[in-house]
């Protein structure tokens, strides 16, 4: 098989996470489903790199204080999923926070520090409402939350390290450039809806 052909293959492969997106497709329960969840849509995945880009493009203290308040929020919408609160427009706020969070790295966006930390902290209830509202009755809280925690860490700290090095090798071109196709992705998952 060409390389050509295989690169087709991975990346027609890979469309169908998007419909993995959310729970309830293969194991559901505990510390792996958890994990699973922000890695296998491409929804949450975009939107977790994006915060750590946008972290780093920041720079100074936001690179590690823009994806806690995220993490942080993550949790507590979480919770308020589980306990069965209702929280409108889950959907639209995910794709609305790739749509928002490629737009602020594509313009450079820099926002005093109080609006951005309150602008993702928004975003991170959509997200955890859904993770916590889609997690199986059967299954720890506890593990589920901590595996889609740590993953989501995870994806905002592999975002924010390639959001430093893109800053430091090409000036913040590529990283710009990342942006406009986040942004451009979390519009074509909106119409998608």
């Amino acid at each position: 098989m060409s390389i050509r052909r295989a690169a087709w293959v991975a990346g027609l492969s890979g469309i169908a996470t998007v419909a993995h997106a959310h729970t309830g497709v293969g194991a559901t329960a505990g510390f792996m489903a958890g994990v699973g969840h922000p890695l296998g849509g491409l929804d949450h995945l975009l939107a977790m790199l994006a915060v750590g880009l946008w972290a780093a493009q920041l720079g100074g203290s936001a690179a590690w204080k823009v994806p806690l308040a995220f993490v942080s929020l993550l949790l507590v919408g979480a919770g308020l999923g589980s306990a069965g609160a209702p929280l409108p427009l889950v959907e639209p706020g995910i794709v609305g926070s790739v749509i928002v969070m490629g737009g602020l790295i594509a313009c450079a966006a820099r926002l005093p520090t109080a609006v951005g930390l309150a602008l993702v902290g928004v975003f991170a209830l959509f997200h955890g409402h859904a993770h916590g509202s889609e997690m199986p009755v059967d299954a720890s809280g506890l593990l589920y939350g901590m595996g889609f925690a740590l993953a989501t860490a995870a994806l905002h700290a592999t975002g924010v390290g390639i959001g430093q090095l893109t800053r430091r090798v090409a000036a913040g071109r590529w990283l710009r450039l990342a942006g406009v196709l986040i942004a451009g992705s979390g519009v074509a998952l909106g119409v998608g809806l």
